[in-house]
């Protein structure tokens, strides 16, 4: 023995990954709301932990939220300086970068992270959440297109959630779809329930999100039927809406590990949001995946997770009348509820984790150039076919 230390070879050593997105708060609060694309991203971080990967991880969220134009945009510049400066000091330390981001933040921010591993060297991989890349690209003017052609759309590989974004893109070799998963305890923990008198809903009090529709439809439901709305303030909820309302209460928001909890205790969810920026919401999900049905509105990726009378019921965005006539549907027909119950256990556990993060860690193998499992990286989630828009790329 020479008395130097031993360094592993490349079949030894865990692939390195510099990670960079936002991560919930430890606890959740109106400043820094938990949102889907920072649930993703820590999932992302516990699944890569399981599956062998080294990660150096880079929080992006910004330190404020809520904030007047002016301020907010002054966050995000120091944010943005903040995440350029730990590129340049850690990116040559590992094996390629992974930027989890929304796609309103992606001009100028990727273009410039995709710069920096262009200078550095580093492979860049980056996971849009939402669904708003295709629709952004098409109303791009010529300028900013061709900037996104020639900056982060090639990146060494990119990452959409919606199946309708993939196939925008499907020209692009470097293009993949990984949609929002979750694990939540096998359905069959949940009490049978033969009547829908507990509504939910939980997530982002947004007015797009639905919230006066909501409001307004609970109104003319039976007297012993009660709404329950979870979810962080946003700074255009009007609370003037609770102001005496019948069945409607507001509970604050949820920490993550409560949720199971919550979705149990109740009948049916709630989601008439029209919300630009809908991908696969992950409550839903999780809500499939307690065998809860969903009432939700025909927008973004929704429709890919809620079958109309499968397991769930939908309706055209901005209708407190249609959203009140579902509701009242499923309380005077039990038989169809029920059936709508069958239909989210059986739906949900497509969306389980397992097997997609499985595919994920082989294709950042491959584009780090570190050497495969043994298991085959299974195939992509099987969704229903829409039409191809034409591809601009």
């Amino acid at each position: 023995m020479d008395g130097r230390a031993r360094v592993p070879d490349a079949a030894q050593r865990k692939p390195r990954i510099l990670l960079l997105g936002p991560l919930p708060a430890a606890r959740p609060n109106n400043a820094v709301p938990i949102g889907g694309g920072r649930m993703r991203f820590a999932e992302t971080i516990r699944q890569l932990e399981r599956r062998a990967f080294d990660l150096d991880i880079v929080n992006t969220t910004r330190p404020r939220q809520n904030l007047p134009a002016a301020r907010a945009l002054l966050h995000s510049l120091r944010a943005g300086a903040r995440t350029a400066w730990a590129i340049l000091r850690r990116a040559r330390r590992s094996d390629l970068v992974f930027l989890n981001m929304s796609v309103y933040a992606a001009l100028p921010a990727a273009s410039v992270i995709w710069l920096l591993c262009r200078l550095l060297r580093r492979p860049l991989v980056i996971w849009f959440f939402g669904e708003y890349l295709a629709a952004a690209y098409q109303q791009c003017g010529p300028a900013r297109r061709w900037l996104m052609n020639r900056t982060y759309l090639r990146a060494d590989l990119v990452c959409v959630e919606v199946a309708r974004e993939f196939q925008y893109f499907s020209g692009r070799s470097n293009f993949r779809q990984f949609p929002n998963t979750r694990d939540l305890p096998h359905p069959a923990e949940r009490p049978r329930r033969s009547q829908v008198r507990q509504l939910l809903f939980i997530g982002q009090l947004r007015m797009e999100k639905g919230l006066p529709e909501m409001l307004d439809a609970s109104r003319d439901l039976p007297a012993d039927c009660q709404l329950h709305i979870f979810g962080p303030r946003m700074s255009n909820t009007d609370f003037a809406l609770f102001n005496g309302h019948p069945r409607a209460s507001y509970g604050g928001p949820l920490a993550p590990e409560d949720v199971p909890r919550i979705i149990a205790e109740h009948d049916l969810l709630l989601f008439p949001s029209y919300w630009k920026g809908e991908s696969y919401p992950g409550i839903i999900t999780e809500a499939l995946q307690c065998g809860v049905p969903v009432v939700a509105t025909a927008v973004g990726g929704v429709p890919d997770m809620v079958q109309h009378e499968t397991n769930g019921l939908l309706i055209e965005p901005r209708s407190a009348p249609q959203l009140c006539a579902a509701i009242i549907r499923l309380i005077d027909d039990p038989a169809l509820y029920q059936q709508l119950c069958q239909g989210a256990r059986a739906s949900g556990e497509p969306f389980r984790s397992g097997p997609h993060y499985d595919r994920l860690a082989a294709e950042l193998r491959r584009v780090a150039g570190a050497p495969a499992q043994s298991q085959q990286a299974p195939a992509m989630m099987p969704h229903p076919t829409h039409p191809s828009p034409n591809d601009e790329a």
